[in-house]
């Protein structure tokens, strides 16, 4: 009934991935190759005409964006529900996951590429990488501004400030709940948890040093079984302080 393509070290894959793991939802797990390209091929273009993961197929139709996607599958999956039931306390569940999807998660993605994507274009000549830049239907500008080189001081420094403030709003937070929308995980919990593992994986965890009840919260999260289903051997990257 499921089938996921996804890449394993992307954080928008792993929302889904937490998803899927926590209702216990078995999928055809479809790992794209980024390498070589296969998000960019006619083939799956035509299922996400964005050219990014993740991707879920349902009975054969496709469901894109991962946020989308996981209030998608709390909706047709109900049990192990994901999102309140309260109407005031789902809106806030949104209201963070709005605030996720706008701030910490594309504040992730300059220290996520000069890390580990950069690397990829090293031999590509300036030509090359403009010719890759525009067969990218999302990504266009994010890559010109990249560029090859990766993305400078001035980027670096405005992704962590956001991450900082991400992080302070969490904490305030949880210190009324042991999770980001007060009693109950819920979606919210899910679409944070990505950057946080991968601010981990860049040398960031420093950043909740003084910071008690984001610590105890990623503790928390890290001992659901959902989490290590999501993050199996290769889902992770490890990289320098920032």
């Amino acid at each position: 009934m499921l089938e996921l393509y996804n890449f394993p070290q992307s954080t928008c894959s792993q929302k889904v991935r937490l998803v899927l793991a926590e209702k216990g939802l078995a999928f055809t797990d479809r790992r794209l190759n980024a390498a070589r390209g296969e998000h960019l091929t006619p083939e799956y273009l035509r299922l996400n005409p964005n050219g990014v993961v993740p991707t879920l197929i349902h009975d054969g139709d496709p469901i894109i964006d991962s946020s989308v996607i996981n209030e998608y599958l709390d909706e047709v999956f109900p049990a192990v529900p994901l999102r309140p039931a309260e109407p005031k306390a789902r809106a806030r569940m949104r209201a963070w996951r709005q605030y996720i999807d706008e701030v910490p998660t594309p504040a992730i993605r300059p220290p996520s590429f000069n890390f580990f994507i950069v690397q990829n274009y090293a031999g590509m000549s300036d030509g090359q990488f403009a010719a890759l830049a525009e067969r990218l239907p999302l990504r266009k500008h994010f890559y010109q501004r990249m560029g090859r080189g990766g993305f400078g001081e001035a980027d670096i420094a405005e992704a962590i400030e956001k991450l900082e403030a991400s992080l302070r709003r969490m904490e305030a937070a949880l210190a009324e709940g042991p999770w980001l929308n007060g009693g109950d995980y819920s979606l919210a919990d899910v679409s944070i948890t990505p950057t946080i593992v991968r601010m981990e994986d860049l040398g960031l965890a420093h950043r909740w040093d003084d910071k008690k009840h984001v610590a105890g919260w990623y503790e928390r999260v890290q001992m659901r079984p959902a989490f290590a289903a999501t993050y199996y051997p290769g889902a992770r990257v490890v990289g320098p302080t920032c």
